[in-house]
């Protein structure tokens, strides 16, 4: 008998080709997108009375992210790797954190939510929660240590302010699977997942279908130090072939930095199911509602 409204951020575009992140534009992201759907909470109309009124009394938001996979495969990470759960879970933690350090804000000015006087020990133990977290996160596994050190801040911040002024949302983040808005953002990667292949066909609506590459791939390849050529050869192998396996010049370790959640027809590599269950573990700690993840339950569901 409630509603989050959601929001998702796209990665990628925060990734700069050396890896370094650009912190400052993505907290400006999240603050701006925080505030925007806050807004909407108590403009929105809702199917029952019930609804309404929880979602006002308690104002839940789901910020959240897509093209994860894709950022991993930019910097050149295994996504079933420490140093991959380790990244995601830092830039979770930026996201979040910064989100409850904001709405704290917000909450000095407008006021916490309805339900935050009767609520506010354990809200704030939640809070101090999700800050104590950041230490079972390893600081040196994390591609860019600034992501860190911002999101240790975020949640200091959060719990101080939260503490004298409440927040305005009790819930700020989700990770949805974000199937067709991934689209519109022109993302290769859905929320917390992994690619679900290199090479995909999907059904139209009208009829016939469409084959969608991944574009991710000649970054990556970059970052692991191929040549232009030898980028070219393998980026053309894929295409044909719609697999990794076999390309030209690709180095073995190599390999699972492009690996994917489906086993391609000709192929015999993808990523294990605790992979995924890992990654999800990894960054769940950093979320404040919950996670939907489509390409781990297509493919450890049916075991």
């Amino acid at each position: 008998n409630s509603a989050c409204n959601l929001a998702s951020i796209n990665l990628l575009r925060f990734l700069n080709e050396d890896g370094s992140f650009r912190v400052e534009e993505f907290l400006q992201t999240v603050r701006v997108m925080i505030l925007a759907q806050d807004i909407i909470v108590s403009g929105a109309g809702y199917p029952t009375e019930t609804i309404g009124k929880n979602a006002r009394n308690f104002r839940e938001l789901g910020l959240g992210y897509a093209n994860l996979g894709a950022f991993l495969m930019a910097l050149g990470l295994p996504y079933d790797s420490d140093s991959a759960r380790a990244s995601a879970a830092a830039v979770t933690a930026l996201m979040c954190g910064e989100a409850y350090r904001y709405s704290a804000e917000i909450a000095a000015v407008a006021g916490p939510f309805g339900g935050f006087a009767v609520n506010r020990e354990p809200m704030l133990r939640v809070l101090q929660k999700h800050r104590d977290a950041m230490y079972a996160v390893n600081r040196n596994l994390v591609s860019d240590p600034a992501i860190y050190d911002a999101a240790m801040h975020s949640w200091n911040e959060s719990v101080r302010l939260g503490s004298e002024h409440g927040v305005r949302n009790s819930q700020v983040t989700v990770i949805a699977p974000t199937g067709t808005i991934s689209f519109m953002m022109d993302c290769d990667t859905t929320g917390v997942e992994p690619d679900f292949a290199l090479v995909k066909m999907k059904s139209l609506v009208g009829g016939g279908t469409m084959k969608i590459v991944n574009r991710t791939v000649p970054r990556a390849l970059r970052r692991l130090g191929y040549r232009e050529p030898e980028a070219n050869d393998i980026i053309a192998h894929v295409e044909e072939r719609g697999t990794i396996e076999g390309a030209p010049h690709l180095k073995d370790e190599h390999l699972a930095v492009l690996d994917c959640a489906a086993k391609p027809a000709n192929g015999s590599r993808a990523i294990s199911w605790p992979g995924h269950v890992k990654m999800v573990a990894a960054v769940q700690p950093f979320i404040s509602g919950g996670i939907s993840t489509w390409h781990c339950m297509a493919r450890c569901g049916p075991s």
